[in-house]
């Protein structure tokens, strides 16, 4: 359950939909009216399919799987990468690289060598070239670290994408579906719902209303990454008391054995005894 009110949805400004005339049609089933030329959202069904998609990102940061993060919007990158880099979470906030996820291995060799000019460059490997060609590497690598810096971690596909804008983000959506990964998203009117497994009917434009739904979503997991603590933790003692009751059970073993050694060496005693002829 996410503790976002309507009246904050409202204040926020995430029923403010686009023109009419720029409207998607697939997006109806989400428009409460019309007003001045511009469509409203139903905030009932904003609210309803905000707790869906936060239910699915819980249960992927429960899982230890990572969410990619992709906004390249002026008014969004500053949010995004701020709340990315509170969860541990990769993102993308400047162009979108071509073949992101469809082409994942040739985007870890460019992490990779950008790990190697970096690692070139403090210890001393480019104190022996020219000062030329040390200001081209660094130029290269501030241009690296400005695109992919920001997934340097993610060493494998993503479980799920989370996007803002699904119109300018396109070319993220489409690599997502071809792969099958599942996409959260912020659906404005003039969007196509039916490409997003998780569609969150509201208004992608204003700082606010991205605000609000992307704190949503951080809550969310954070819950999913506390929760995986815990269980971790159970298993953990679960683990531990396992190997001290069968660590129990071999000692129990061990004392029967010899009690049964015992037992045998005296009753062999006793018959050895009454073999023995009387003199």
């Amino acid at each position: 359950m996410i503790n976002v009110t309507q009246e904050e949805l409202l204040n926020a400004g995430v029923h403010f939909g686009h023109l009419k005339r720029k409207w998607n049609p697939k997006m109806g089933a989400y428009i409460f009216m019309e007003r001045n030329g511009i469509h409203i959202i139903d905030l009932n069904k904003t609210h309803a399919k905000l707790e869906e998609a936060a239910a699915a990102v819980k249960q992927i940061a429960k899982s230890g799987k990572k969410i990619l993060f992709v906004a390249t919007k002026k008014q969004a990158k500053e949010i995004v990468a701020n709340a990315s880099k509170s969860v541990n979470m990769p993102y993308i906030t400047e162009r979108w690289p071509g073949g992101m996820l469809t082409n994942f291995a040739t985007q870890r060799k460019s992490v990779k060598k950008m790990a190697n000019l970096d690692k070139m460059m403090s210890d001393g490997t480019l104190s022996v070239v020219s000062k030329k060609e040390r200001l081209q590497i660094s130029r290269q690598k501030s241009k690296m670290e400005k695109l992919i810096g920001s997934i340097a971690d993610l060493n494998r596909l993503p479980a799920a994408l989370f996007i803002v804008d699904t119109v300018k983000e396109h070319i993220a959506v489409d690599e997502a579906i071809k792969l099958g990964i599942p996409t959260i998203a912020i659906c404005d009117t003039n969007s196509d719902p039916s490409l997003i497994d998780f569609p969150i009917p509201a208004n992608d434009d204003a700082s606010k209303s991205i605000e609000l739904i992307l704190n949503c979503m951080v809550r969310s997991i954070e819950e999913g990454l506390s929760e995986r603590k815990v269980d971790k933790e159970q298993e953990r003692e679960r683990d531990a008391a396992n190997e001290e009751e069968a660590g129990d059970r071999v000692v129990a073993s061990a004392d029967e054995d010899s009690s049964e050694g015992g037992e045998k060496k005296k009753g062999s005693g006793l018959r050895s005894r009454k073999n023995t002829p009387k003199k």
